[in-house]
């Protein structure tokens, strides 16, 4: 069976969303973490609602977590690709399902940052200059 080739842009973005929005399930499915994530980012929304002071500064705060969400997204790839290599351990394969964790990581430390930057203009004015 030939794969689908899309023939015009409507096409393509049509095509480009459905991979998309199974990508969104598939990983919603099989990683616990996105999961957990999904389920803070909900939670963060009404506490965004209470903490931002106008709707760019809500928007911001979403925002940074759902850089959270990404990638947790392109952790959950690098851990499929490498899962599908193989099972056996390999020094290299380790250390690409590491970087990706690491970046999750490190993109909640961001998003940490952000919010408490938040939280201190909000309950401590004037604490920094």
């Amino acid at each position: 069976m030939k794969p689908f080739t899309p023939q015009n842009e409507l096409q393509r973005l049509i095509f480009a969303t459905r991979n998309s929005l199974r990508g969104y399930r598939l990983v919603f499915r099989d990683e616990a973490a996105f999961r957990a994530q999904l389920v803070v980012f909900v939670v963060l929304i009404p506490a965004g609602f209470w903490l931002a002071n106008g709707f760019l500064e809500f928007i911001l705060l979403l925002s940074v977590w759902t850089l959270v969400l990404a990638g947790e997204l392109v952790n959950s790839a690098i851990e499929a690709l490498v899962d599908r290599i193989g099972p056996e351990f390999h020094e290299l394969s380790g250390k690409a399902k590491d970087a990706g964790s690491a970046l999750t990581l490190t993109l909640m430390f961001l998003a940490a940052m952000v919010w408490l930057a938040f939280v201190v203009d909000r309950f401590f004015p004037g604490f920094w200059p």
